[in-house]
């Protein structure tokens, strides 16, 4: 049977507790406050609530600061107690977070790793030099099939995607897409055009069953307009080398068009229907519980994104 005095002493907010430590701790309820990095006014205030929610008197005024009482003494003992243990817990947890090793196996669309994964994890790794990490490079929905099964810790992927109740997702960046050409459709992207003007070129793009040609063939749907590709690749890292050699136009993310944009490599081109802004977003299944190092690793990236 839990006694009233206990209910009462769980019923307090742990910050006056916090409080009451430093002012004990300290016998000054200044010094206490700079401690804190509160004020003397602000800690002199939770005191009073704390002894009108105890019923006692915690603390005597002395010249040179404050003295605990017998119940303030009897209530310290156990404070002290708790509070130890609780910075015993945060150093173990430090430890943990620290010294955590293994192998963490990721999935990542091409997009995903160029955009965000390959810069994050060579920071992660500075940090993190004992944890081991799997790459597994493919399309967003071979992604989902493997994250599903069990064979992925997490994964980075390029939205949108339809995903089944047991992931969860969880946006780490959005980013845009330009039209953009080799060097020999400087003249075309000299002003705005309409997308149909456009098609008369050759397109390159992703081919069928991945998610951004779906998202391609709705945007040009939504514009009145058929998609036909000249030229299908199966990953866009091939895409921009493909335009620039002058092979056709296609879509690309702008982060990785604009240093051959800035350099004159490739030429931006204006439609005047422009596609939505796209997602890279962090999954995981909800139904396993990951390692200690997958959970830093997991946690890092949210953080980065």
């Amino acid at each position: 049977m839990i006694s009233e005095e206990y209910k009462k002493l769980m019923d307090i907010n742990f910050e006056y507790y916090k409080i009451f430590y430093h002012v004990a701790k300290y016998g000054n309820i200044t010094k206490a406050a700079a401690a804190l990095g509160s004020s003397q006014p602000n800690v002199t205030r939770i005191l009073k609530l704390l002894e009108s929610q105890l019923d006692c008197r915690l603390f005597l005024r002395e010249a040179r600061g404050v003295r605990l009482t017998e119940e303030g003494e009897k209530l310290f003992s156990h404070v002290d107690a708790a509070y130890r243990h609780l910075l015993c817990a945060e150093e173990e947890i430090g430890r943990r977070q620290t010294q955590a090793s293994g192998v963490v196996t990721i999935g990542a669309t091409e997009t995903a790793l160029h955009l965000f994964l390959l810069e994050a994890i060579r920071d992660f790794r500075a940090g993190h030099p004992q944890i081991r990490i799997r790459i597994h490079n493919h399309a967003t929905r071979e992604l989902l099939h493997l994250l599903a099964s069990g064979k992925l810790d997490f994964a980075v992927v390029t939205a949108p995607f339809q995903t089944a109740a047991p992931l969860c997702r969880e946006e780490l960046l959005s980013f845009h897409e330009i039209l953009v050409g080799g060097t020999q459709y400087l003249s075309l992207g000299q002003k705005q055009e309409s997308l149909r003007t456009f098609l008369q070129y050759p397109w390159i793009g992703l081919g069928k069953g991945t998610v951004t040609h779906e998202f391609y063939r709705e945007f040009f749907a939504g514009c009145g307009l058929a998609m036909e590709l000249a030229m299908e690749v199966a990953t866009s890292d091939l895409m921009i080398p493909l335009i620039q050699n002058n092979l056709g136009i296609g879509f690309v993310p702008k982060p990785l068009a604009q240093p051959l944009l800035d350099t004159h490599k490739l030429v931006q081109l204006h439609p005047a229907c422009t596609p939505p802004p796209r997602r890279l977003e962090l999954l995981h299944d909800k139904r396993r519980i990951k390692s200690a190092a997958a959970d830093i690793l997991y946690r890092y990236l949210k953080q980065a994104g």
